[in-house]
């Protein structure tokens, strides 16, 4: 198995001097940030009510983190809500990343009406790299369906744009299916799960087979789950013994909703998708 997993609080996992003790595999190649959101809600063992000084206080920190143990030209992608993007991108100018794109996920489900704004239907990622470039990227192609207004479908597909709205959130509603993780009473697992289509295209994008790829923030375990299919080595922190639990279930016994084989002819216009996803 190339997934590695740390119980405890990434902060300390992460810290460049114990990193070794710890097995943290280094260097880093890409990073997936997808912390807890400070909107207060319940989670074991974690306090999710931080003022805001605290809390982004401590972003910039693991951001730091990730950057000392990154190789020079490794990625980050760091997933937050849309109002948080002035702070996310001032964490990662401000621990060292240099900013590549701003993706704009849009996860294909029913916006709950503002009775002031406009419904919120997207979330932010950020990309950075440790330095001007980037040490691998791959411009992914995708065989995009038909929309409305175009009349002729592409080809060899469309390349993949800072736009991504072809990949479903992992909702509790109708479209969820069988990927969502759910307790015996049919509520979700862990309140914040990314699908195995998002991982999947953000370690395709920015990682070569054999690189390492870091969660610092694992959750239910889906980038540990993504990368081992993939053949990229993994480390995922993960400070609740319960979501632990659940990623070594996930690891030791693959369920048929986390395979990411039946996506492969969805990227099968990409150049050199044979080296970057060996089919083996």
């Amino acid at each position: 198995m190339l997934a590695r997993l740390i119980i405890g609080g990434c902060v300390s996992a992460l810290a460049v001097d114990r990193a070794e003790d710890l097995g943290v595999p280094q260097p880093i190649d890409l990073t997936f940030l997808d912390p807890p959101f400070n909107q207060g809600k319940d989670y074991r063992g974690f306090d999710d009510a931080l003022s805001g000084e605290d809390y982004w206080g401590w972003m910039r920190q693991v951001c730091a983190q990730a950057y000392q143990l990154s190789s020079p030209g490794g990625a980050i992608y760091f997933m937050q809500r849309e109002k948080n993007a002035e702070q996310v991108l001032r964490c990662l100018r401000e621990s060292g990343w240099t900013f590549q794109n701003l993706l704009v996920w849009m996860k294909r489900t029913s916006a709950v009406p503002g009775r002031h704004r406009f419904g919120k239907q997207y979330q932010i990622i950020a990309f950075g790299t440790k330095g001007l470039r980037p040490r691998v990227f791959h411009r992914l192609r995708v065989d995009l369906p038909l929309r409305a207004g175009h009349k002729l479908p592409r080809e060899h597909g469309v390349y993949v744009t800072d736009c991504w709205d072809d990949i479903r959130e992992l909702t509790s509603g109708y479209f969820a299916g069988d990927e969502a993780l759910r307790s015996r009473q049919g509520d979700r697992f862990h309140k914040q799960q990314s699908p195995v289509a998002l991982l999947l295209r953000i370690i395709l994008s920015s990682t070569d087979p054999g690189d390492v790829v870091l969660d610092p923030f694992a959750g239910t375990g889906t980038t540990l789950v993504v990368a081992e299919q993939l053949g990229r080595p993994s480390l995922g922190i993960e400070l609740d013994p319960q979501n632990g639990e659940i990623i070594r279930s996930r690891l030791d016994h693959p369920r048929k909703a986390d395979a990411i084989a039946s996506l492969r002819h969805y990227y099968r216009f990409s150049a050199d998708l044979d080296a970057i996803w060996p089919s083996g």
